[in-house]
């Protein structure tokens, strides 16, 4: 995951908590649903990236691997 993209689910998390609270405060029920909706946009979108990122090591990983293997042919 990349900074910017770990500073805007932040951003998103935060506002959204911010609404929610607000709306709670004020008795707004579609700003405290909105404020909802924002925090768990940011943790889908965290979740994504996550898994984004576990795929790409996962790649790497097996790459490795294989080039390991590879060279073990080589030397026999």
């Amino acid at each position: 995951m990349g900074l910017d993209d770990k500073i805007n689910n932040a951003a998103t998390n935060h506002a959204g908590a911010a609404k929610e609270g607000v709306g709670k405060l004020t008795g707004n029920e579609r700003l405290e649903r909105e404020g909802q909706h924002d925090q768990a946009q940011a943790k889908v979108q965290e979740a994504g990236e996550k898994v984004k990122d576990a795929a790409r090591d996962i790649g790497h990983n097996l790459k490795e691997a294989a080039e390991k293997v590879k060279e073990s042919f080589r030397k026999e």
